[in-house]
């Protein structure tokens, strides 16, 4: 070994932080199995690699004994004093055995040991980049696909978008760009795996917060957010400023930033809607953009029965029971919706209604 090999181990240390000290204990554990590989020898080694100038030095390590047994193993007192007059019985004597061609022997396997030890780093500093990314939303293009995932280029690494994620008739072209939910980063033998998603929820609240500078800056939070992605979405947003609108908040001037995500989202529909701490009020707004005329609340059930006006009832429901499920999964309580002649018929007499309950919510296809 040369002192550039040193040097190159130097620069490694300080360019990608792979302590030197580390990489030559490394390579003198994988020099100790390469010279018994090389030598068919089950003797006890030592390799030393000196750390200035990179010479290697093999030394065979053995018992100081009384009476020899294993000649491999063993050397006697007489011999040991030989190497070091201060040896004494049961002490470890080091006998220098360096083959005579094991610089190229070294040269090869310490070229092996840097190689991995590089490639691990790297996977290492991937992991951290995407372990701390995860729950958030990355940008990358389309590079191939298999019958079970869509693979995308993050740059340093490639993501696994399983096709189970992609929403409803999604397609994409080879090298198109493509956002996706980080959902899992793992450290597995084969490197760093990233499994992205274009269903989750969570896509959606973070492409709120990256339109919507109002949530990014904390004035407006999301409260809830449900969703059966490609089709339609609720979310439900509080304001902690009275004079900022959260809803408006969302939408944007002339819709802009609400359309922004819609058309990411391939058109999916978004009701945007206001929480509230009342839950007659809450589960009103969660099934817009019905109209809600009453909300009785029962809360050792944990259910909310609701009466629409008699030509609201199919609006409120939707199509296969859509809206009032996404309400559900938006507030978390179990809703029963009746039109106004159910409610008459159910409760046997005429019921009175002051009117239409207050709603603050906004539908955007």
């Amino acid at each position: 070994m040369s002192t550039d090999f040193i040097e190159a181990l130097n620069e490694l240390e300080r360019e990608r932080g792979i302590s030197k000290e580390v990489l030559f204990e490394a390579i003198e554990a994988a020099l100790i199995s390469s010279y018994k590989r090389n030598f068919n020898t089950a003797q006890n080694v030592r390799v030393d690699m000196n750390r200035n100038t990179g010479v290697i030095k093999v030394y065979a390590r053995k018992l100081v004994a009384e009476e020899v047994l294993d000649p491999r193993t063993e050397i006697s007192l007489e011999s040991a004093r030989e190497i070091n007059p201060h040896l004494q019985i049961d002490d470890i004597a080091e006998i220098e055995v360096t083959p005579r061609d094991f610089g190229r022997i070294a040269a090869q396997t310490a070229k092996q040991v840097v190689t991995q030890r590089i490639r691990e780093a790297e996977r290492g500093l991937i992991y951290n980049a995407f372990v701390d990314k995860t729950e958030d939303i990355v940008t990358g293009t389309v590079q191939r696909m298999d019958a079970r995932n869509l693979y995308v280029d993050l740059g340093k690494i490639e993501a696994a978008l399983p096709l189970t994620e992609l929403m409803p008739g999604e397609k994409f072209a080879h090298n198109e760009r493509i956002k996706g939910y980080i959902t899992k980063v793992e450290n597995t033998t084969k490197g760093p795996q990233i499994i992205l998603s274009r269903t989750h929820p969570g896509l959606l609240k973070r492409l709120f917060e990256l339109e919507v500078p109002e949530i990014f800056d904390g004035v407006v939070e999301i409260k809830s957010v449900a969703r059966e992605a490609g089709f339609r979405s609720k979310i439900a947003v509080f304001s902690r400023n009275s004079e900022v609108d959260p809803v408006g908040s969302c939408v944007g001037p002339k819709g802009v930033r609400v359309q922004t995500i819609v058309n990411e989202l391939r058109g999916e529909k978004i009701d945007i809607v206001n929480y509230s701490e009342s839950v007659e009020e809450y589960v009103a707004n969660a099934l817009s953009p019905s109209k809600v005329l009453e909300v009785e609340v029962f809360e050792a059930e944990k259910m909310a029965r609701v009466v629409v006006p008699d030509y609201q009832l199919s609006l409120a429901i939707g199509i296969k029971g859509q809206n009032a499920r996404l309400a559900a999964k938006l507030t978390g309580w179990k809703i029963d919706i009746k039109s106004e002649a159910q409610a008459e018929e159910e409760f046997g007499r005429e019921r009175t209604y002051d009117g239409e309950m207050p709603q603050d919510s906004v539908s955007f296809d």
